[in-house]
């Protein structure tokens, strides 16, 4: 009965705090809500652009433009989650002020907004793609979505880490930003793995994030393939990060209400 109630009051407050984040991202303007949706699709036209006047058509065998909305769409949302964890104890200080509201139900449910809006972004990405008849016909849609499920805890591991620590020290959140602004560029956003020289491969390799879009890319087209996915490496880095959020949450949840 009591595992019940408790879950009862989980829900109550992730459906609470997942419909003020809504309202809080959509209630500015409709320019807001509206651009929240089309700057997926402007990037990936301006990066395809960029591509066929600079580097040609190429001989990929593969959709380069179904290639960055996976990869795009899979990248936003892990910075999403990450932007998000900066400042969220912060934000939702008085929120704690409620025995059932817990700092870490800010970072869930900043997750699940993001994820949320990642569903409909992939959604409307499907619906175009259909529409203009792109090639749409999946490899293994199945280990595509153990992908994004996968890189979703991580995200949310790192962002849990994140959130402890800039809301003790205010520098790592800042130097997460910086980090995380050029970080799309070596993780395998643009580009497969296999089209980089070996040198490259072996630094590439090194970011956990490159085998996540390894994953997703290579699971979804037939022209490619996984191989360079080394799923040890990023089930450590996973667990890694967890265990230490996990840990520091516990030992410092009474110092993030009270600081």
């Amino acid at each position: 009965m009591h595992q019940r109630n408790y879950m009862f009051v989980f829900f109550s407050v992730q459906k609470a705090l997942f419909l003020r984040e809504m309202n809080s991202k959509f209630s500015t303007s409709r320019l807001g809500v509206f651009w929240t949706f089309f700057q997926p699709f402007m990037q990936v036209v301006a990066f395809v652009l960029i591509k066929m006047f600079i580097f040609g058509r190429g001989d990929e065998h593969f959709d380069y433009a179904v290639f960055l909305a996976l990869n795009f769409t899979a990248f936003n949302m892990f910075n999403g989650i990450l932007g998000k964890s900066i400042g969220a104890f912060k934000a939702n200080k008085a929120l704690f002020n409620y025995k059932q509201v817990k700092p870490i139900d800010a970072i869930i449910a900043g997750s699940l907004v993001e994820i949320f809006m990642t569903g409909i972004v992939y959604s409307m990405f499907l619906f175009v793609g259909y529409y203009f008849d792109f090639g749409m016909e999946g490899k293994n849609i199945l280990m595509v979505g153990i992908g994004l499920v996968w890189l979703i805890v991580f995200s949310f591991s790192f962002a849990l880490v994140v959130a402890i620590g800039d809301t003790f020290y205010k520098s790592i959140g800042k130097i997460v930003k910086i980090f995380t602004f050029g970080l799309m560029i070596f993780s395998a956003v643009f580009y497969p793995v296999a089209s980089i020289p070996p040198e490259g491969q072996a630094i590439l390799l090194y970011n956990p994030l490159v085998h996540f879009m390894e994953i997703i890319h290579g699971s979804y087209f037939h022209a490619l393939d996984t191989r360079y996915v080394d799923y040890t490496y990023i089930a450590i880095w996973t667990i890694t990060l967890l265990y230490i959020g996990m840990w520091l949450y516990q030992r410092l949840e009474k110092k993030i209400i009270s600081g």
